[in-house]
This record gives structure tokens, C-alpha cells and sequence, in this order.
């Protein structure tokens, strides 16, 4: 009944959006086709498109992101074109040259996370606009190794380790050795995320060259199997560690004793949830494929294919 309900919900806000882009080409006019029958083990691979347009292989918007939304992206393809997932795989380059080859017209339309200091810095010195809305929910979460007998941290704990003012686990209920505290690259979406919501204000210890980690895998990597990983401790964003990279050999710890969870980021009880976007350039047209695919994404329908890729959709 759920999943038939779904289905219902994608081709009715389908027809809304399409009744909102009354402006589009009449070339580019055409009915639903027939929606999927979504479930947790298969991504949908056939929907409707807009009514009011017609995505192509030709037409279709050139698409970029963060690591963690690179799901996000195949299915929004498999869904629009109404091609089996497998043949719909991306290429995204990471949150901040996402936002770069955005504004150098290198693509025209992004699944990413905030953009990084480095990335505003960019659209502003290029006098450029971009048009953002939230489309989910993801949070920043820490992890360690399953060896490690420490299963929660306080705000006030994390801010200490990555000050460098803790530095022994046993400072914060665990072994008597070095906290050795991974951090993520500056430009990485992670980082902005640690830096806006856990170290506002606040100055990072200044770690080992190898502590700190380009990539979001290897992050996890050095976390499960760093030499004497047994007392690491990195961040990443939820969705990645917890659907992508699930790796056995990690725990998520709780913060402030809430667990990360898809109920405690949607309720906003755990402690460092942030939104991730749909981000197109401000002059993009109004009827343009990158424009009809930002307003669906955001729709009741592109809502339903967020929640059911496992991401905390905005529309609950």
C-alpha cells in the first residue's frame, strides 16, 4: 500500500509542477508515462516527466555534486529518462568544484552540499548568482573504530579534542592512549559542514600531514584501518557512512546521547543537522531543462524519490 501510494504521489505532483510551466516550448508537450512500482531494493527507472516538457538524452541538464549525492543523481536520470538504473551513472566531482564548474558553465545543475568558503569566494569575484533550495537533510557524524569502547561524546568533548586541549582517550571514558583525531580536506563539504556547525569560532589543532584525509572513503578507511585504528576518530556526512560506505569495521557515535538516525536528523534532535540543495545559475531560463528539473526536484514527486534513495527528504 506504501509503495503504491508513492507511486500515486510522483505522478500527481508531476501534473501539478507541469500545470506551474504553462510557459514551456509546445513542442516540448507530452503525457505521463507509466509511474514505477517503488520499493526499498529498486530504484524507480521509469515515471513521468513534466507534462509540459520532455527530458532527452539531448536535452538533458548536465549534472554535478557532492560525493554523497551522487545516488540522488543517477536516480533522478533513471526517473526522468526512464532508463533502468544501471545505465544511469554519474560523474561528480566533489562539492567545491561542483560549484566552480557550475559557474563556469561546465554543467547546469547540482545535488551538493553548502558551498566551502573557497567556492563563495569564487562566485562572488566572478560577480555570478546561483539559485539554491534545500531538497534534504543530512547531518555531520563522527566515527570510530568498533574496537573502541567510547560509544558517545558531548559537544563540549569534540570542540576540546579538535582544539587539541583533549588528546588521551581516557579523558573522555576511554583507553588510557593518543586520540588520534582525523580531519577532512579545507574544500570538502565535510569540513565546511565541521567548521559551521561543531567549531564556530574555534581554532583546529594542527594535525599530522596524514591526518588529514582528501577523500570521503578515505576517511573511513583511516578510521577502520588506519595503523592502530583502534583509537581514530574522523567526521563524514551521514548518508555517505551509513548508505554508501557501510563499512562494518566503524560505529557512529552518539552526540550529546542521541544517535544519528534518518528519525533524529528529520526531528531535529541530533545536534549537527544541515540541508543540502538543488543549485542552478540565477540566469538560467525559465523554461530551460536545468530550471523544470530544480522546480521538480523540489516537488512533492522529486520529494518522493529523495526519501525513497534513503536521504531525509525536506517534505516529510
Amino acid at each position: 500500500m506504501k509503495r503504491f501510494l508513492t507511486c500515486i504521489c510522483i505522478i500527481l505532483s508531476l501534473a501539478l509542477l507541469a500545470g506551474c510551466k504553462s510557459n514551456a516550448p509546445e513542442t516540448s508537450s507530452a503525457t505521463p508515462t507509466e509511474a514505477p512500482d517503488i520499493s526499498a531494493s529498486d530504484s524507480p527507472t521509469e515515471t513521468a516527466a513534466p507534462e509540459q516538457f520532455v527530458f532527452t538524452d539531448k536535452n538533458m541538464p548536465r549534472i554535478d555534486g557532492s560525493t554523497a549525492t551522487i545516488p540522488l543523481g543517477e536516480a533522478v536520470i533513471s526517473v526522468i529518462l526512464g532508463k533502468p538504473r544501471e545505465e544511469c551513472s554519474v560523474n561528480f566531482t566533489g562539492t567545491n568544484n561542483a560549484y566552480f564548474r557550475l559557474i563556469d558553465g561546465e554543467c547546469d545543475i547540482l545535488f551538493v552540499y553548502e558551498p566551502p568558503a573557497d567556492a563563495l569566494e569564487y562566485i562572488a569575484r566572478e560577480n555570478a548568482e546561483i539559485d539554491m533550495a534545500p531538497i534534504g537533510r543530512d547531518a555531520l557524524v563522527f566515527l570510530v573504530n568498533t574496537n573502541n569502547p567510547v560509544k558517545s561524546l558531548t559537544t563540549a568533548q569534540l570542540q576540546d579534542i579538535y582544539t587539541g586541549k583533549t588528546t588521551n582517550w581516557s579523558q573522555v571514558g576511554g583507553a588510557d592512549t593518543d586520540i588520534k583525531a582525523f580531519q577532512r580536506n579545507a574544500t570538502s563539504g565535510s569540513q565546511t559542514l565541521m567548521e559551521k556547525l561543531v567549531m564556530p569560532g574555534k581554532t583546529f589543532a594542527e594535525p599530522p600531514a596524514d591526518y588529514i584525509i582528501g577523500g570521503m572513503e578515505g576517511l573511513v578507511e583511516a578510521v577502520a584501518a588506519y595503523n592502530n585504528s583502534d583509537y581514530a576518530l574522523g567526521y563524514n556526512v551521514y548518508f555517505y557512512v551509513s548508505q554508501m560506505k557501510n563499512d562494518e569495521r566503524i560505529q557512529l557515535l552518539e552526540v550529546d546521547g542521541v544517535a544519528p538516525t534518518n528519525q533524529s536528523i528529520a526531528a531535529g534532535d541530533y545536534p549537527f543537522v544541515n540541508d543540502f540543495y538543488v543549485v542552478i545559475r540565477k540566469d538560467e531560463p525559465e523554461a530551460s531543462p536545468a530550471r523544470v528539473m530544480y522546480d521538480w526536484i523540489q516537488s512533492r514527486s522529486g520529494q518522493a524519490l529523495v526519501d525513497h534513495e534513503g536521504y531525509v527528504a525536506i517534505q516529510q
